[in-house]
């Protein structure tokens, strides 16, 4: 070969892979949904009709090389979803969300070896992370009929809730649970006679481990979200008295020692996830009567002083995330001598806004919980209206409740429940 040869990577194999000045540039606008891209290749995206998703080479060399522009300016409107086909991207395995929704941007990979993947060169926006994918499945745990019990519930990435699963861990009711690490869960705290802080996690196959002890104060009637995309976040409850100190969870399950609190002390509140990576208490009870203040958490799981409250006043009730990034406040009662039941919901915006009430849907009840399922759903179930219930109502992912479906399970209250697995 003679000449000079400029601006160019060596590959692994030997054969000199193109950089961007020598890049084969694809004659066609890309307007389909779809686009297998090939090492060595520029493209132009045109996303004005639809999202695109691009699926990248299922095998590749070191300096391999693709560009991808926005060609009208639209990735705003309609982002472009990359699809590593079994590379890993930026370090993370192909599970992992990756997309790009900045209008004028362009994008330049380049691939580097097994453990980091595909690496971006540049890109005309601030360098992207990808985010986890959405939990598909779930369980409902602990509680009371009466006795305290360990069982649980697995849900499956329909909303489908399975028989029985004998329990693990101390029996006990009014404890709280989240999901941690992208696809686990853990169960937390919670009342046997005495207030607890113990903890038992659960595997990303759904199974339950055995007591860890606890860390924190003990208390009872507590509430926990997720946070920062991998973490999650136990808060308020009672000792004896109303509080609000806060546990982290790291995103290998390991719960830390108290935070003081921020905000109303108050306990039978409920916990959510919002807009991707934060989370909201909300309602409960502060000694002197329900209240509907929320407390906000940030993706560092700071929690942010109260918020004036939206909608009916009320404790024992649940939330669940929704629709990728939103969340739903749901049921609930108020006693003031005898008990007076809701079914009304609060939904939560992707910035955390809680809105008014919507009408309920299902039984009226308290003591239930809630949990998100197959990526962008949510579930309601079990409670109690003076007597146990096994009921759930289905949440789809545009926020609308669906009417009762028939409890499996045995009937319980003052359970909790936390998605896991991000395999469907």
């Amino acid at each position: 070969m003679s000449g000079i040869v400029q601006s160019n990577i060596l590959r692994s194999s030997g054969v000199i892979a193109v950089s961007a000045a020598g890049l084969n540039w694809n004659s066609t606008i890309i307007t389909g949904s779809t686009l297998t891209a090939v090492a060595g290749n520029g493209y132009w995206i045109n996303t004005t009709s639809n999202t695109c998703t691009i699926t990248l080479p299922s095998s590749a060399e070191k300096g391999d090389q693709i560009v991808f522009i926005d060609y009208l300016r639209t990735w705003g409107t309609n982002k472009i979803i990359i699809d590593s086909n079994g590379l890993n991207y930026q370090g993370n395995d192909d599970t992992y969300t990756v997309e790009y929704n900045t209008d004028g941007q362009s994008l330049n990979i380049v691939y580097s070896d097994a453990t980091k993947g595909w690496l971006p060169l540049d890109d005309d926006a601030s360098a992207l992370e990808p985010t986890a994918p959405p939990t598909q499945k779930a369980l409902f745990g602990y509680g009371t009929n009466g006795s305290l019990v360990s069982l649980t519930n697995l849900v499956n990435s329909s909303g489908v809730v399975a028989a029985d699963v004998t329990g693990v861990g101390t029996a006990r009711r009014l404890l709280a649970a989240a999901s941690y690490g992208g696809d686990k869960a853990i169960f937390g705290y919670g009342y046997t006679g005495s207030n607890v802080s113990l903890s038992n996690l659960v595997s990303n196959v759904g199974v339950v481990a055995t007591d860890t002890t606890g860390v924190g104060t003990v208390r009872r009637t507590l509430a926990a979200t997720s946070y920062g995309g991998d973490k999650s976040i136990f808060g308020y409850g009672y000792t004896g008295s109303y509080v609000s100190l806060t546990n982290l969870v790291s995103n290998s399950g390991v719960v830390a020692s108290d935070v003081t609190g921020v905000g109303t002390d108050r306990f039978a509140l409920a916990a959510v996830g919002y807009g991707g990576d934060k989370g909201v208490f909300a309602y409960g009870d502060g000694g002197s009567g329900e209240v509907s203040i929320s407390n906000l958490v940030s993706n560092s799981g700071v929690v942010a002083t109260d918020t004036t409250g939206v909608g009916t006043v009320r404790s024992t009730l649940a939330a669940a995330s929704y629709g990728g990034d939103k969340a739903i406040f749901g049921y609930g009662e108020i006693y003031s001598g005898s008990s007076t039941y809701y079914s009304i919901t609060n939904k939560v915006s992707n910035s955390g806004v809680v809105a008014s009430d919507t009408t309920g849907v299902g039984t009226a009840r308290s003591g239930l919980a809630a949990t998100g399922y197959g990526g962008d759903k949510a579930i309601f179930g079990y409670g109690n209206t003076g007597s146990y219930l096994s009921m759930t109502n289905l949440v789809s992912n545009s926020g609308v409740v669906a009417s009762d479906v028939t409890g499996v399970g045995t009937s319980r209250n003052a359970l909790a429940a936390a998605g896991y697995s991000s395999s469907a």
